[in-house]
């Protein structure tokens, strides 16, 4: 058995760290615990020549619980997860798993033709396709010299 010294401040200068840990991380720093929209449908976008692609990741939710719409330059995603009926509230020992609506809108940089989008659904990760509008797709330009 060891003898260890009592220091007891030692005690007072941790409490003073986690308290300290705790204002940073609610107040400075948010972490995604506090940003519970954002972290319920994380977004993926990326370009192509004539396209832009978003991609979010939706599991456990099915293709006919989820409602796209883009209104100008704003895109958005709302949809519901269903609660499972088959486990009574009080029989549950842990519970982590979110239920309910959710929504999440993003703004799109570049003009889209809305009407052309396609939407796939596919184990759990839906994967929008937003043709771009005429006027911002790469345009080839031919260079003459004159004789």
């Amino acid at each position: 058995m060891a003898i260890t010294r009592w220091e007891p401040f030692q005690d007072m200068v941790s409490l003073r760290d986690a308290m300290d840990r705790l204002f940073q991380e609610s107040f400075i720093r948010p972490t995604t615990r506090f940003l519970a929209k954002e972290s319920a449908m994380p977004f993926d976008i990326h370009e192509t020549g004539n396209e832009v692609v978003v991609t979010a990741s939706l599991p456990g939710i099915k293709p006919e619980d989820v409602e796209i719409t883009i209104t100008g330059d704003l895109l958005t995603i709302k949809g519901e997860v269903k609660a499972d009926q088959t486990v009574k509230q009080e029989d549950y020992i842990l519970q982590e798993r979110r239920y309910g609506t959710f929504c999440r809108s993003v703004t799109i940089v570049m003009p889209v033709v809305a009407d052309k989008a396609e939407a796939k659904f596919e184990h759990g990760v839906l994967t929008l396709t937003l043709p771009k509008a005429e006027e911002v797709k790469p345009k080839q330009i031919k260079v003459t010299t004159s004789r």
